[in-house]
């Protein structure tokens, strides 16, 4: 340890007197002098650390030369200000992500810049450091969080260097128990003060959204109905709130995306090409980046967002991402906010937003393109993967070969053991392997579209399976719906099964340090989210399933707008086949303790001429034109949907629906 005592010159010219101040010296800068080279200044040095708000909050132009300012004035004779460091965010992020922003680059401020609390904390223990201590105007310039500030003030303080606040008594006699006193006051009011300033802005956006104000810009869809503010003072100023309205010219394209999800059970891209495929009729979206506003294309993008926003149910929803705290990240929907009540006309059901949230989980990791995938170890290709399910489970089998350099034998498998190992009574019926032969099975399809789609009986063998069809289909139905209602109750019981033992660590007392602390919350929170999120799809699907109980007319007349051929299926490529198996919305469903198979089609008023056109522009032409594995022909949308519900509200139209589907023992 070495005293400096500064009583040489200070940057005015005149000699102070100073009270000694013990730091320790710079390891290697007095052993090892420079020759030739002598210091004028013996002072105290010290570094500035300054912080303000992110730029649509302060203005840093003032408040960083005011800061810097008051640290000057505050600094005892002698001292001397050697370096810069500041940083324009927010004081509450993590010390991890503090000062890598460039946000001090837009601004000229006239302060030279030697970094930010990184470069700081960096230099500061460094053997060639400029500086003997640091000085902020207030200690919640260091950080807007206890645990941050304290943990920068040991890391400077491991490094012999004191921190300063401008705003506070500056001792330099070694005794600081009751500057530390006061400085821990001041940060827990600081925090304390900052979180109740966001729990009084978030109340403030839950009641705004209640109410039925939209926050930000308007969805697609919708048009901004904006009202003079309710306050007088900020109606003066010219400010406004923002209710929905639908866009007659944009709302309909809204309506129709959400039908081909949840009803056609498109995918993203084949919903964006129908799109683009008829921009007069849907209207692209103007993207808020000016970089991308010269594209005038729909993307999938786009398409994924508009299905994934509450706002087209009618209700008004806020927080669906965290735009502040975690760079846009998508919340969970258990941290959204709902407006009690519907507070502006919907374009869609609150049934069909459900039904278009599950088709996603439904689909989710499966590949609809034909052929085979783009590993590098694959080898085959099965040609009804993502058709089929398992009876037992309700997940999607999967393809595998046996034997594939001898005598190759293509199966279909479940192993719900795979993804649930140590959890026996998630399906404690079914067995550890369900195996089925696709020879059999593709020879079923085949035979079921050539007789009982495009068939001449098909009308006769449809009315003569009706009855039983409909027993079977309530069955199937019911134990969907039982085994889904499982599910929800077992999330249930895991997610209050975290939240009681959240309380028993707080009953407990057990005395975690901070850090620690705030790990085991985070983890507990991220737990908790991942449970809510699998209940609430699982409750979507409940929604789903209780929305489309199996129907009690049969509008076989459909059956009658699809054209009479000759479906030698069999002889088609694989490309051709599955694009048909789309169009239809084919189903497989293996039941393994009747050693049968459910196959089922689903044709509606909205879809038959879609399906009529692509049966004859897929069977018609001659089957020995090619094997050519090109992208099949595009199935363009017709008007039918728009015909049949020209006179209905957009989101409440309904459409009539035949399904047709056999039941096959093996």
């Amino acid at each position: 340890m070495s005293s400096r005592t500064s009583g040489s010159s200070h940057p005015s010219g005149a000699l102070r007197s100073v009270t000694p101040v013990t730091v320790i010296s710079r390891p290697g800068l007095a052993a090892t002098p420079v020759a030739g080279v002598v210091d004028p200044f013996d002072g105290l040095r010290v570094a500035w650390c300054g912080r303000t708000s992110t730029d649509d909050v302060q203005d840093p132009t003032l408040s960083l030369p005011r800061q810097l300012d008051n640290s000057r004035h505050a600094l005892p004779a002698g001292a001397l200000i050697v370096a810069h460091f500041y940083d324009i965010e927010s004081g509450r992020k993590n010390l991890e992500e503090r000062g890598r922003g460039t946000a001090h680059d837009q601004f000229q401020i006239p302060i030279p810049r030697d970094g930010g609390i990184q470069d700081l904390l960096a230099e500061a223990t460094r053997s060639d450091r400029r500086f003997d201590a640091v000085v902020c105007e207030s200690i919640d310039r260091i950080s807007r969080r206890t645990f941050y500030g304290t943990k920068i003030e040991h890391e400077l303080e491991q490094a012999g260097i004191p921190l300063f606040a401008a705003d506070e008594p500056i001792t330099l006699t070694g005794k600081r128990a009751t500057a530390i006193l006061t400085r821990r006051v001041k940060q827990g009011i600081a925090e304390w003060y900052a979180i109740q300033m966001l729990e009084q802005s978030w109340d403030g956006l839950r009641t705004h959204t209640r109410q039925g104000w939209n926050v930000g810009h308007p969805p697609y869809g919708y048009l901004a109905d904006k009202v003079p503010h309710p306050v007088p003072a900020k109606a003066a100023e010219g400010k406004t709130k923002t209710r929905l309205v639908p866009d007659p010219v944009r709302g309909p394209a809204v309506t129709q995306i959400f039908h081909w999800r949840a009803v056609d059970k498109l995918g993203y891209g084949d919903i964006t090409d129908l799109l683009n495929a008829d921009q007069d009729r849907y209207p692209p979206p103007m993207s808020l980046n000016p970089r991308y506003r010269d594209r005038n294309a729909w993307s999938r993008s786009g398409v994924r967002e508009i299905l994934r926003n509450p706002k087209y149910t009618g209700y008004m929803v806020y927080n669906r991402r965290a735009t502040t705290s975690a760079r846009g990240k998508v919340n969970p929907p258990s941290a959204w906010v709902w407006s009690d009540q519907p507070t502006h006309e919907p374009l869609v059901t609150r049934e069909t937003f459900d039904a278009a949230q599950a088709i996603a989980q439904a689909r989710q990791r499966s590949r609809r393109a034909p052929g085979p995938n783009r590993h590098r170890q694959t080898r085959h290709s099965y040609l009804l993967r993502s058709y089929i399910v398992c009876g037992l489970c309700e997940r999607r089998m999967a393809g595998k070969t046996d034997h594939p350099r001898t005598y190759p034998a293509v199966y279909y498998y479940c192993q719900p053991d795979r993804n649930h190992k140590g959890r026996p009574d998630r399906f404690p019926d079914h067995p550890p392997t369900v195996r089925l032969r696709e020879e059999p099975l593709l020879d079923a399809v085949h035979t079921f579209f050539a007789d009982r789609i495009f068939g001449p009986h098909r009308r006769t063998l449809l009315e003569a399976d009706l009855p039983v069809s409909d027993q079977r289909a309530h069955d199937d139905w019911q134990a969907r719906r039982q085994a889904l209602q499982k599910t929800i109750d077992d999330l249930t019981r895991r997610r209050d099964r975290l939240i009681a033992r959240f309380d028993q660590l707080d009953e407990d007392n057990i005395d975690l340090d901070p850090e620690t602390e705030r790990e085991l919350t985070r983890q507990l929170q991220i737990r908790f989210a991942e449970l809510e999120t699998q209940r609430r799809t699982k409750l979507a699907e409940l929604h789903t399933q209780d929305a489309e109980p199996p129907p009690n007319e049969h509008h076989t007349e459909l059956l009658d707008r699809l054209p009479h051929l000759q479906a030698h299926l069999a002889e088609l490529p694989e490309h051709l086949q599955r694009h048909l198996y789309d169009a239809f919305h084919l189903q497989i469903r293996y039941h393994p303790n009747e050693h049968a198979i459910t196959i089922r089609i689903t044709i509606s008023d909205d879809t038959v001429e879609t399906l009529a056109h692509a049966s004859q522009t897929i069977l018609a032409p001659a089957l020995n034109e090619s094997r050519d594995p090109q992208p099949p022909v595009t199935i363009s949308p017709t008007n039918t949907a728009s015909r049949t519900r020209s006179t209905q509200s957009p989101a409440m139209a309904q459409s009539s629906r035949l399904g047709v589907e056999v039941q096959i023992r093996f």
